[in-house]
């Protein structure tokens, strides 16, 4: 090889650290994102039953209403539609949420499940910039 080859390499061997060394010391990255948990808020037919935090800890919602049943489970700071008393299972497809602004409805039971920042928390949807 010669020098400059193996200048060539060294620069990019240094270029490829630095954009990986970050990560690997950086850890995971959905780990970041607990640092601000999220809540769910759960609403029956309009009015809010419930919000909770998700959390790692596994925890049981039980939603009986006249329209039916439907059961949550929160954990690994996400949750998901267990199970569902109504005729099409739609529900419980949605599968395990856990980012922000994703849901889970059941339109039988007129149940929603929407995933949210933390309260209190600084408010993501605000306008950072106005570019013209």
């Amino acid at each position: 090889m010669k020098r400059g080859d193996v200048v060539l390499v060294s620069v990019l061997l240094a270029a490829a650290l630095i954009f990986l060394v970050p990560r690997w010391l950086g850890g995971n990255e959905s780990e970041k994102n607990h640092i601000n948990p999220l809540t769910a808020t759960i609403t029956v037919d309009g009015q809010v039953f419930k919000t909770v935090e998700l959390t790692k800890e596994e925890q049981t919602i039980e939603i009986e209403t006249d329209h039916g049943l439907n059961i949550l489970k929160v954990h690994d700071y996400g949750i998901e539609m267990i199970e569902a008393d109504c005729p099409d299972q739609v529900c419980l497809s949605f599968g395990f949420v856990d980012k922000k602004n994703q849901s889970i409805v059941c339109l039988p039971h007129k149940v929603l499940v929407e995933v949210e920042g933390a309260s209190g928390g600084e408010n993501q949807d605000e306008t950072d910039a106005v570019v013209n």
